[in-house]
């Protein structure tokens, strides 16, 4: 008899977490919020606000000189928010698919003084100003702040591999005689890199320049730093 009881208070308990918690699971279905950014998107992403983005690091400096044979140091860049990539202009790999990444970054946000983007070649003995300028032109670049930087060789390698670790490296054995990252640095106003999460919550420190979907994100969080 206690038993049966027993069951009959179980079985009510069910019914009525039935009647109250599934039409609110029907619901979050037929919304299509069902693991939505309350939990994933909190997780992997920028979150709504620049605060979410995680702080790397001060961005180590430079002092170059760009397409037009002007000295260029990261203190140009003073309050603006900045995209920066290792290249060269003779690539015949990956640095196409990085320009088409830049410009398509470019043309997001052109006109907006508060924005730049810096492209430092690993090749300088080649990539003089003047070959610069004329790759700039070659792409249809027309921000007037993204720079084509050249220097010494030296310091740019540095600059690569210790300063922002982006591998940068000379080698004979592969087309076009080097190799680099196809990683994209992303820069806040005040020369902090900055970056968002992945999906396991750990930093994902750059931005893929090769896939739509990193430049899809780097966008996203050139926004939200914008606003600060």
């Amino acid at each position: 008899m206690f038993k049966n009881k027993s069951y009959i208070g179980i079985s009510f308990i069910v019914l009525i977490f039935g009647i109250y918690a599934i039409p609110k699971i029907i619901d979050k279905i037929q919304g299509n919020t069902v693991v939505n950014a309350s939990r994933l998107d909190q997780k992997n992403g920028s979150g709504e606000k620049a605060e979410d983005l995680i702080d790397v690091g001060k961005a180590p400096s430079f002092a170059l000189t760009n397409q037009d044979n002007k000295a260029i140091a990261n203190d140009f860049y003073n309050g603006k928010v900045y995209v920066l990539e290792f290249f060269f202009t003779t690539c015949p790999t990956i640095c196409p698919k990085m320009n088409l990444s830049m410009l398509q970054i470019e043309k997001t946000f052109f006109g907006n003084p508060n924005f730049g983007i810096v492209s430092i070649t690993i090749d300088p003995e080649t990539d003089t100003p003047e070959v610069l300028k004329a790759h700039a032109k070659l792409l249809g670049v027309k921000s007037s702040t993204w720079n084509f930087l050249t220097g010494d060789k030296t310091a740019i390698f540095d600059l690569a591999n210790k300063g922002f670790n982006l591998y940068a490296a000379a080698n004979k054995k592969v087309s076009g005689g080097f190799e680099h990252s196809g990683l994209f640095a992303l820069v806040d106003k005040n020369g902090h890199i900055r970056c968002r999460k992945d999906e396991f919550g750990n930093p994902i420190l750059y931005y893929d320049g090769l896939d739509q979907k990193g430049v899809k994100e780097i966008q996203e969080d050139i926004k939200l730093l914008l606003k600060e």
